[in-house]
């Protein structure tokens, strides 16, 4: 896939924010004042739920900032099915399913939560590489690569399958479907794994059973009281530390004058 930028601006802090499309797919690129061919740095793919990249824009802004200031570039591009893009009927389905459902006061069981979920994972996370074999391809851009947020399943199996990512941190608080705790046991990446404990959204039990599956050696569960859009900021501050230890290549060391 060919990256393209449309547009670039430098924000106030020196951060440059870069709009791009990949084959049409539409995304947004910040990079820190301090990235250079001399001295590149590492990305971190910002994972979007499907609420579309304009919607979440400001919010992912924000991040990316904080993650420019430690020192890290970060990336997102549109999910299938969201924005301006072309529409996924199996989605859209699966999404009216859900409502209907939700209407009736019915649970949501596992084959809807499959019909809801898989479609997407299998084709984003093949884009997601895809962006990631253009953005390392980039000169002020270089690995490990880490990867935050999104629709957790669509992490998880990037986690699984892409071995650039050295490093998750995944939002509970999305339908999980069978398939994805059978990828999670396979998982050996350091994870940062946040839970809002009153996501009135999310079944808590399945968070923490999913955690639970994990395969990783180092894994840490981030559990705060609150609702969904109530993550207090120091939640943030932890994710940054987390990348900063896995993401941070020691720097060699300087010959000692005689």
């Amino acid at each position: 896939m060919h990256l393209h930028f449309t547009s670039e601006q430098q924000l106030d802090d020196g951060v440059l924010e870069r709009e791009f499309t990949l084959d049409g797919i539409p995304g947004v690129l910040w990079t820190p004042a301090s990235a250079s061919p001399s001295a590149p740095v590492p990305p971190i793919l910002l994972g979007l739920p499907p609420l579309g990249l304009h919607r979440m824009r400001p919010r992912l802004a924000e991040r990316a900032r904080h993650a420019a200031a430690d020192g890290f570039a970060s990336a997102c591009i549109e999910l299938p099915g969201s924005g301006e893009r072309p529409r996924v009927p199996a989605l859209d389905e699966a999404r009216a399913e859900l409502r209907r459902t939700m209407e009736a006061g019915e649970p949501v069981g596992p084959e809807l939560v499959d019909a809801l979920v898989l479609p997407l994972v299998d084709l984003a996370v093949p884009e997601h590489r895809a962006a990631l074999d253009a953005l390392l391809a980039l000169p002020d851009i270089d690995g490990p690569v880490g990867y935050s947020g999104g629709v957790i399943a669509v992490g998880v199996r990037l986690a699984l399958v892409e071995p650039r990512i050295a490093a998750a941190a995944l939002f509970a608080g999305s339908f999980v479907p069978r398939r994805t705790f059978e990828e999670a046991r396979q998982v050996t990446v350091p994870l940062h794994v946040l839970l809002q404990w009153d996501d009135e959204g999310n079944d808590r039990r399945t968070s923490l059973d999913l955690f639970d599956a994990f395969g990783s050696p180092e894994k840490c569960l981030n559990a705060n009281m609150g609702g969904h859009t109530g993550v207090p900021p120091h939640a943030g501050d932890a994710a940054a530390r987390f990348f900063t230890r896995h993401l941070k290549r020691p720097r060699p060391e300087q010959p000692q004058p005689e």
